[in-house]
C-alpha cells in the first residue's frame, strides 16, 4: 500500500520539480511582502504570512514528489539486489 503510494506520488518527477520551484517562488514572494510590511506598511505582513504559508505547502508537495521518486528508485534497486542474492544463494 505504502509502496504503491510512493510510486504514484513520484511518477512525475518533472512536474514535482516544477511544483517545487513555483512553491519556492511563492514562498520568496511572501518573504518580500513581510519585509516590505516591516519597512513601509505593516498591513502587508498579514497577506505576506498567508502567501508564505501557501508557498511552503506547495513547495512541500513538490518536494514530496521528488523524494518519493528517489525513494521508489531505491526500493527498486534494493528489491533487485535481494532477488539477485536469492538466486545466487539457491545456485550455490
Amino acid at each position: 500500500m505504502l509502496k504503491h503510494w510512493f510510486y504514484r506520488l513520484g511518477s512525475q518527477p518533472h512536474k514535482s520539480w516544477a511544483d517545487f520551484k513555483i512553491g519556492l517562488a511563492i514562498f520568496v514572494f511572501g518573504i518580500v511582502l513581510i519585509l516590505a510590511g516591516n519597512r513601509y506598511w505593516i498591513m502587508l505582513q498579514i497577506p505576506g504570512v498567508l502567501v508564505l504559508a501557501g508557498g511552503f505547502i506547495y513547495a512541500a508537495k513538490g518536494y514530496a514528489g521528488i523524494f518519493a521518486n528517489r525513494f521508489s528508485q531505491t526500493i527498486n534497486r534494493l528489491s533487485a539486489a535481494a532477488e539477485k542474492d536469492k538466486r545466487n544463494t539457491h545456485q550455490d
